[in-house]
């Protein structure tokens, strides 16, 4: 196979494994220019509206907000932000339903908007990108809260960190859009070529890439050469803009860039260890407009086709516009309304309301007729034909990993390399059995996580109960150390005492030492008669009496010689 590069030099390309040629049924929306979705009476805007942990509201019920102010901020490394698409009034801050093949309502934002159109506080616009670091360019991507916008929502910052750990040697754009009805990335680069190649030049500024490759299906033909003329204008060295022939699912990222490069990524590698980073064109014409306008993302195109509307078009929408307003905007239904499907037959996924709000993965409301969507059959058993097998582009063997899920067996099914599959649904396509096999193989990967799940919180309850149990076992020693150190303590003191030693204490031996001599000081007084007496405050002739007291005593103790005769103390003569 060979395609036209924007130099119009012939470029060897490649092909991927399986694929189908499936009627694109793209006409249909591509008759009326693109129009703003205008305001619906409110905006719901899901606090999860990309790969990664959920972002926490940072606005209250009754706040007022302005166009582009953060109203849920990232919540980790893995995260984006979300803002207000418009001026109002934030009402509710509750669960209301999603798109989500689930089914499930999640949190959301609910804003009531006032028509102002009062944009909120901008970062400043950058008239020359080249003159910013890589990190700063990447943290004002992160702040614009920009993520993939070609379905799989993971956040680009975090996808443009990959020349940190290894070199980046080719910037892939897709602009296959390869899926039937689906009309929205080719407007996009018809209307909007000069932003998209903008956003090219700073992507590759960030990432260093020496060359870039941006692959267009030939089915659309106005958008290659759009895309074409925006790269000359821009100047863009090693640019080229590729046509590559029309098989679904080359707009599959794994897919285009063996067709572009030839180079298969590994099972269980990303493009990036190769040297390769890929964005979608609505991604890339965003970062343009938060790098050099300093607007967040706040709305994208949206195709809204199929039987089952009046009039199929392409929408600019605000993001968190309910699915029911661009019905209305589309000409309302058209009564052969048969499923609302969001994204394409193939890969999409039916919604049970159509008051679900535009998210920013979303890129398509197919409201599909009977005829587009039949109701699927009965399923009767596998007869292993293998077609599967042979329109898998991703070279799994979707029978063996059918059996293990529906068993439940999830470690043989994740042997089969399950989280290989991009759930393109080319096997469920040409299954003469009428299997759903991608639904088997989104339950198998939604209890693979939920198992995950479960084990790492049983592994942090086994840690923390580990850490608990060596805590008590080490507070115990403790404590029994102590015990054991007072109990030995206590024990000298008695045999101390048994040998009538003094204390061990050099202190206390000092104080009892002390008091020893002034007991044995007083008694020698004591014996003596000559016990000190406090003779500061006596009068003088108290002193007298005191005196000739004693003198007395000393006379009674000590008798002169010659003993009869002698005077008594009482002044007799002793017979």
């Amino acid at each position: 196979m060979s395609g036209m590069t924007a130099q119009g030099r012939d470029r060897k390309l490649y092909r991927f494994h399986g694929g189908l040629h499936l009627p694109d049924n793209k006409a249909q929306s591509l008759q009326a220019p693109v129009e703003p979705a205008g305001l619906p009476a409110r905006l719901y805007l899901p606090l999860q509206q990309h790969i990664g942990a959920i972002a926490k509201a940072v606005v209250a019920v009754g706040d007022r907000v302005l166009k582009g102010q953060v109203v849920a901020a990232a919540a980790g490394a893995v995260s984006a932000p979300v803002h207000a698409p418009t001026s109002g009034s934030v009402v509710e801050i509750g669960d209301y339903p999603v798109p989500h093949p689930s089914g499930l309502a999640a949190p959301c934002i609910v804003i009531e908007p006032d028509g102002k159109e009062e944009w909120g506080e901008l970062p400043e616009p950058l008239a020359d990108f080249t003159a910013a670091a890589p990190d700063e360019l990447r943290q004002r991507i992160r702040d614009a809260g920009i993520v993939g916008l070609g379905g799989a929502a993971f956040p680009t910052a975090v996808k443009l960190a990959a020349n940190r750990q290894q070199r980046v040697e080719t910037l892939v754009i897709n602009g296959a859009e390869c899926e039937p009805y689906i009309t929205c990335d080719d407007l996009l680069m018809r209307n909007r070529a000069d932003r998209v190649a903008a956003g090219i030049a700073i992507l590759k500024h960030i990432l260093d890439a020496p060359r870039c490759l941006v692959g267009i299906e030939d089915n659309k033909p106005k958008a290659i050469e759009a895309m074409t003329a925006a790269v000359a204008a821009r100047g863009l060295g090693n640019t080229e803009v590729v046509t590559i022939p029309t098989l679904y699912p080359s707009g599959g990222e794994k897919q285009l860039i063996r067709i572009l490069t030839g180079k298969e990524v590994p099972s269980g590698g990303i493009p990036a260890h190769m040297g390769i980073v890929c964005q979608n064109v609505g991604t890339t014409a965003a970062v343009a407009d938060a790098v050099e306008l300093g607007r967040p993302l706040i709305s994208r195109y949206v195709t809204v086709t199929g039987e089952g509307v009046r009039k199929p078009r392409n929408l600019e929408v605000l993001v968190g516009t309910p699915a029911a307003h661009l019905v209305e905007r589309a000409g309302g239904y058209s009564g052969a309304q048969s499923r609302l499907i969001v994204g394409g037959p193939m890969m999409g996924f039916t919604l049970d309301s159509d008051a679900a709000p535009v998210t920013k993965a979303v890129n398509c409301l197919l409201v599909a007729s009977e005829a587009e969507a039949p109701t699927p059959p009965p399923a009767t058993p596998c007869i292993r034909c293998g077609r599967c097998a042979e329109v898998c582009p991703a070279r799994l063997l979707p029978q063996q990993m059918y059996w293990h899920a529906r068993a439940k067996d999830l470690a043989k099914a994740r042997s089969y390399h399950l989280f290989d599959c991009i759930e393109c649904g080319c096997c469920s396509h040409v299954c003469p059995a009428d299997i759903p096999l991608v639904q088997y193989f989104r339950f198998a990967k939604m209890e693979s996580w939920a198992q995950e799940r479960e084990q790492k919180k049983a592994e942090l309850a086994r840690q923390r109960h580990e850490a608990r149990v060596e805590r008590q076992a080490r507070q115990e020693a403790e404590r029994q150390a102590l015990l054991k150190q007072k109990k030995e303590a206590l024990a000298r003191k008695k045999r101390a005492a048994a040998r009538g030693e003094g204390e061990t204490d050099p202190k206390k031996a000092a104080i009892a030492a002390a008091m020893k001599r002034a007991q044995e000081k007083k008694a020698k007084l004591s014996a003596e008669g000559k016990a000190p007496r406090n003779t500061d405050r006596l009068t003088e002739a108290q002193k007298r009496q005191i005196e000739a007291a004693e003198q007395r005593r000393k006379a009674a103790a000590d008798p002169p010689a010659g003993g009869e005769g002698a005077e008594t103390p009482d002044g007799d003569v002793k017979e």
